[in-house]
């Protein structure tokens, strides 16, 4: 088997992966430096929703917290060049779009972690003693992302085209 590292849809991928990246970068630094997230936390913007400043360093949504940022990094580089080699096999647009979301999700996080030593995150969704995750844009590509692989899975995928035939 043959290593792609370009294809025809490659562009697609890259694209939305740099798209997500800039769009995400350019927000944790508005909230950041200009907004003074910060200083200002929490941020009531309705009764559910807050704009809080909260460092991440774990996994995930906080999820296993670690000071080794460098193993999360090297992690996030390794996840994110497998997913590129998935993108650049892929035989339908739908594929290498919901790639781009998680690749350019998880190299804007390792960014984060690289160069402030924690993932910054925003959005907290709340309602009275139910608390969700604080997250960031980075992490909503990356969820739409896999929602997106999971849907294609389950509806677009060959058991669903041999459901159609049955």
């Amino acid at each position: 088997m043959k290593v792609r590292l370009w294809s025809p849809l490659a562009p697609l991928a890259l694209g939305l992966a740099s798209l997500v990246f800039g769009i995400d970068q350019a927000h944790k630094w508005w909230m950041i430096e200009v907004f003074g997230i910060a200083e200002r936390s929490p941020v009531r913007v309705t009764s559910f929703f807050d704009l809080v400043m909260v460092w991440n360093r774990g996994v995930s949504y906080g999820l296993f917290t670690t000071h080794t940022q460098e193993v999360l990094i090297a992690m996030s580089l390794a996840i994110s060049a497998v997913l590129w080699l998935w993108a650049c096999r892929a035989e339908r647009a739908f594929t290498a779009a919901a790639l781009g979301l998680v690749i350019g999700g998880a190299l804007a996080n390792a960014l984060d972690r690289a160069l402030r030593g924690a993932v910054a995150d925003f959005f907290h969704f709340h309602y009275q003693g139910f608390s969700w995750y604080v997250f960031n844009l980075a992490d909503v590509a990356i969820v739409a992302g896999v929602a997106l692989l999971m849907y294609e899975a389950v509806f677009m995928g060959e058991a669903a085209e041999r459901r159609g035939k049955a």
